[in-house]
């Protein structure tokens, strides 16, 4: 009998796992906070950054972050129920996320490469190990008869 080497046993990277999956829903009820707040208050708004002045559309913004966050929240719910597609659609946002805080890096740069970093960590979690969030749940919970 041969040994591969490989443990078929969940590794430490499930709780980060699951730590991506807290992360996306604390991201996504934030981001639908946000959508609400920018939708309810004035209808324009601007930062100057090192003289260049950016302008952005509050209501086209705040729909925007609405339907980012309840993507964000409904992925993190799958995501605890071990959906692989929740964990595809996790990573697709992560790196979109990732992506738009690249166009607020000269408006909040430390900001930016802290949730860049996250986003990354996400990524990894979730692509190497995420499939153990699946394997974790009981075998009635995945359909199987005992």
């Amino acid at each position: 009998m041969s040994s591969t080497g490989y443990s078929t046993g969940p590794s430490a990277w499930t709780g980060w796992a699951a730590f991506a999956g807290v992360i996306i829903l604390i991201s996504g009820i934030f981001t639908l906070l946000q959508g609400l707040v920018i939708l309810l208050g004035p209808q324009a708004s601007y930062v100057v950054v090192d003289g260049d002045l950016f302008l952005f559309d509050r209501a086209g913004w705040g729909w925007w972050s609405i339907v980012v966050g309840g993507l964000l929240t409904l992925t993190a719910f799958a995501l605890f129920s071990g959906a692989v597609w929740a964990r595809v659609v996790a990573v697709i946002l992560a790196v979109v996320n990732a992506a738009s805080q690249l166009l607020l890096l000269p408006v909040q740069p430390w900001w930016s490469v802290i949730v860049i970093a996250v986003d990354i960590l996400i990524i990894y979690a979730l692509t190497a190990h995420g499939h153990e969030l699946s394997d974790r749940r009981s075998p009635s919970e995945r359909g199987s008869i005992v």
